[in-house]
């Protein structure tokens, strides 16, 4: 019983106490990463990391694992908290690609459309599973992508 509730607990929580959690987490807070934006129906959420003198790299630009871990858990929550407790989401995979030195303020935004969401539930209700890519652009203060992000994520109805 109690598994099952610490499995579940981000379902449970609030938009504004999600937020501030993260804002607080310790891993998060330490790099200069902060959430921005996250919608109250979970379809949408910008991340934002300031540079700092402790989230810089030996060369000056942005620390890589910095800049991954500003994307990293919002195409898995934002689609939990969207599908519900009836479907099991894990990531799969993930990849990076850096395009350009990242310095300055970076932004990233995740999002999910309705119909996004329609798709992967129903995919996964008739095929049993879906496995898909989810693809985030890590932006400088100019707009320009300084990095790709690539999530695999996997999809299914959980047996009950």
């Amino acid at each position: 019983m109690a598994s099952n509730y610490f499995r579940t607990w981000p379902n449970r929580l609030p938009c504004w106490l999600l937020k501030l959690l993260f804002n607080l987490y310790l891993p998060y807070f330490g790099t200069g990463i902060w959430l921005k934006t996250l919608a109250p129906d979970f379809r949408f959420a910008q991340v934002i990391m300031k540079m700092h003198w402790y989230n810089k790299n030996l060369v000056g630009t942005h620390f890589g694992g910095s800049m991954f871990a500003m994307v990293d858990p919002f195409p898995m929550l934002l689609l939990m908290k969207n599908l519900g407790s009836d479907y099991l989401v894990w990531d799969k995979a993930a990849s990076i690609d850096f395009k350009k030195p990242g310095i300055g303020t970076l932004t990233s935004t995740c999002s999910y459309s309705p119909e996004e969401i329609a798709a992967i539930r129903q995919k996964a209700d008739t095929e049993s599973k879906t496995i898909f890519d989810h693809t985030m652009d890590i932006l400088n203060a100019d707009g320009v992508v300084v990095a790709t992000v690539v999530k695999t994520l996997y999809v299914s109805k959980r047996n009950r």
